[in-house]
């Protein structure tokens, strides 16, 4: 059976290989969801507040009652062992110490593609420099006898240096360490090793032990609500695996036996097990495959706000980079975003295509975060394991026609969203589906799709299939569009691997064609750069205005 054929009952799948589900329920109302997620706000008005208000006593108090018999009792203490080995931890709490570690905190942020991480820290880290910098009480310096270390005769409560060195170590713990037992151990250690720097400086004289240690509980408070309201860790997990695995959902714990009571309660289909599936090839959602009551399985895929999120910022760094490719918007809620791939799963089974059936969504938190339910192939392998015959390359060119023909544009063709099963091919995650798409588009779907056939086959043999199907011209096109972030991040991992170049070859066994542009400048595209440029210039200034002018 091609690509263009349907069972002999008219549709595809055959009648009787769908999961009829029995036993829906509805959730009255006042039932929470599968899936409760607390509000974030409670704790975190609840933490700041109370951390603000330990803060404002203190500060007047220290402002009111010079504190300097504090320093004295530590500078009684000194040997010249113990002044060397505080000498050492006060770099820690430098302007050039803070520098260096948030500079190699945003390396791997950045090296493993963790941006919204980085952007958590920066806003933490610029909200605590800049409170203490306007909301600090001056406290008097001590006498000079108690300073080893001279400064530049400054001291403050909060702390500014250790403030801004607790941030950075909270923020690093934050987005750096796994959670669960890995995070806890580093953020009591981080905690612990930032309180011993206090206390090196107080034994230097350079700042008052409690207005240190109230500086801790700031950064770490501050870091802690940042990251729990705009990167929560069920949401954006730490993940140290690169090509968007970061997007991927923990499924561990309540969110497995929220997918169980969720698909035996909304879907009438009884699961077991849920266990993670596919995760190399997928970057935008949770992918993940249940065990079925009495055998079988069932493919899901979660998608969160989170994913919505990511979405809207890859459009936008695209936009930067590209312009506004063709024309396309975004999903305004996860709801929507779903429900999209769900429709789409149907109008193509509905034209013919091979296609997973769709068994329907599962709402796991209103609002957040939806499973959409899927056939399972199983003895299934994607592009980039199975063998390529002659067969799967004609169905692979005729594929494209039959959504040409249709008016419609797939987006991601890639190794893993296309299967052979039984030796014929099958399309998987139509997330990206377009109507009416752009030429440029469709011109691209059929470059990607040549692409992935070719490698595990040859330019020639595909250029030949194609040929039955599309014009020399046809394929000069698609080529001549087919470069930069038109090709998806999957397909140029498995490009650069292969020793051919592969879209030479196509480009040289089609006809000469004038490169196409994918640059498109725009009244959005000038305003996203100047927005960026601007935003990059008031971090520069802020960097130099409050990093290197750390003092207490």
């Amino acid at each position: 059976m091609t690509g263009a054929e349907t069972s002999e009952e008219g549709r595809w799948p055959p009648v009787g290989s769908v999961v009829r589900g029995e036993g829906r329920r509805r959730r009255p109302s006042g039932e929470p969801p599968p899936l409760p997620h607390p509000p974030w706000w409670p704790w975190a008005v609840v933490l700041l507040l109370s951390v603000m208000v330990v803060g404002a006593i203190l500060g007047l108090i220290y402002a009111g009652s010079p504190p300097e018999g504090t320093l004295r009792w530590w500078a009684d203490l000194r040997t010249d062992r113990l002044v060397d080995l505080s000498r050492v931890l006060n770099r820690f709490a430098t302007s050039t110490g803070i520098v260096v570690l948030r500079v190699a905190m945003a390396i791997v942020l950045v090296r493993y593609g963790r941006l919204r991480h980085l952007v958590v820290a920066i806003v933490a880290m610029w909200f605590v420099d800049v409170a203490v910098t306007l909301l600090r009480f001056d406290l008097p310096a001590p006498a000079v006898d108690v300073i080893v270390r001279p400064t530049n005769g400054q001291y403050f409560f909060p702390a500014g240096a250790i403030a801004s060195l607790s941030v950075t170590f909270g923020v690093m713990v934050m987005s750096l360490a796994p959670s669960g037992r890995q995070r806890w151990i580093a953020g009591v250690s981080a905690a612990a090793f930032a309180i011993v720097v206090v206390l090196a400086r107080a034994v230097l004289g350079t700042t008052y032990p409690l207005a240190g240690l109230y500086s801790v509980l700031l950064g770490f408070a501050v870091a802690v609500v940042a990251f729990g309201w705009l990167a929560p860790e069920a949401s954006f997990p730490v993940s140290y695996r690169r090509g968007g695995t970061g997007a991927h959902l923990d499924l561990a714990g309540s969110r497995t036996t929220a997918v169980i009571d969720a698909m035996r309660d909304q879907l009438g289909i009884e699961v077991t097990a849920v266990r993670s599936f596919g995760e190399e090839g997928s970057g935008g959602s949770t992918p993940l495959l249940m065990i079925r009551e009495g055998g079988g399985h069932v493919f899901g895929k979660i998608l969160a706000n989170s994913h919505v999120r990511s979405d809207r910022w890859y459009r936008i760094v695209r936009t930067i980079m590209y312009g506004r490719l063709e024309d396309e918007t975004s999903f305004s809620s996860v709801r929507k975003l779903i429900a999209y791939e769900d429709y789409a799963l149907r109008l193509l089974e509905d034209d013919g295509f091979r296609v997973a059936h769709s068994y329907g969504i599962v709402e796991l938190t209103p609002n957040e975060e939806y499973l959409l339910a899927q056939e399972f192939f199983e003895n299934a392998q994607t592009l980039g394991h199975a063998e390529v015959t002659d067969d799967v390359v004609d169905e692979g060119m005729q594929l494209v026609r039959r959504l040409w023909d249709a008016g419609l544009a797939h987006r991601d063709i890639k190794p893993a969203n296309l299967l052979v099963v039984e030796g014929h091919l099958q399309l998987i995650d139509v997330s990206g589906l377009e109507i009416r798409p752009s030429p440029w588009r469709q011109a691209v779907d059929l470059a990607n799709m040549m692409l992935v056939m070719a490698l595990r086959s040859d330019a020639e043999r595909v250029y030949r299939c194609a040929l039955s199907y599309f014009t020399p011209e046809d394929v000069g096109e698609a080529f001549a569009a087919a470069k930069g972030m038109a090709i998806p991040t999957e397909l140029q991992r498995y490009l650069k691997n292969d020793p051919r170049d592969l879209v030479g070859e196509f480009r040289a066994l089609a006809p000469p064609h004038p490169p196409v542009s994918i640059q498109r400048w725009s009244a959005r595209r000038v305003g996203l750069t100047l927005m960026v440029v601007v935003g990059s210039a008031v971090l520069a200034a802020w960097s130099f205005t409050i990093f290197f002018t750390v003092a207490d």
